[in-house]
């Protein structure tokens, strides 16, 4: 069950009622899901991480793009089904990107400037990640939108 906002962003319940309660919530990115680990690796990564959280009293609230909706707290299908996708079919979503992927009803997932921005929306205020992005000193000179939002 979830909490729908509107067409293009959704709470999970127990996101929400966590939230409502004032209880620990952590966010958690998903390109390390789609982009940064090879399946299975990437699903039995994130559900271990989701278990660390919930093993600390916290609730933890993978964040992702479901088929053009925002989604704070996906369930373990969820999960599965982001893993299992091919990474060219997701789009990886930074600030610039959420409102791309949701307009056009693909699957995204989030890198910490997304989640970033998805979790203060949603009124959590802590997350974890296995990495930030960094500076491409060459041609194109790139700074990552993670340095940016972090800064």
């Amino acid at each position: 069950m979830t909490v729908q906002l509107n067409t293009h962003w959704q709470i999970a319940a127990p996101v929400a009622e966590a939230l409502g309660a004032g209880r620990a919530v952590v966010a958690l990115e998903s390109t390390l899901i789609t982009h940064g680990l090879p399946h299975p690796a990437n699903m039995e990564t994130a559900l271990a991480m989701e278990a660390a959280i919930r093993e600390q009293g916290a609730v933890p609230a993978t964040i992702a793009v479901l088929a053009g909706r925002i989604t704070v707290g996906l369930s373990a299908d969820e999960i599965e089904h982001l893993a299992s996708l091919p990474r060219e079919h997701v789009r990886k979503c930074s600030r610039r990107d959420l409102a791309v992927a949701a307009g056009l009803g693909e699957y995204g997932a989030t890198t910490v400037a997304g989640t970033m921005i998805a979790a203060h929306m949603a009124g959590i205020r802590m997350f974890a990640t296995g990495g930030i992005g960094g500076v491409h000193r060459g041609q194109p000179f790139d700074v990552s939108a993670d340095l940016i939002e972090l800064g």
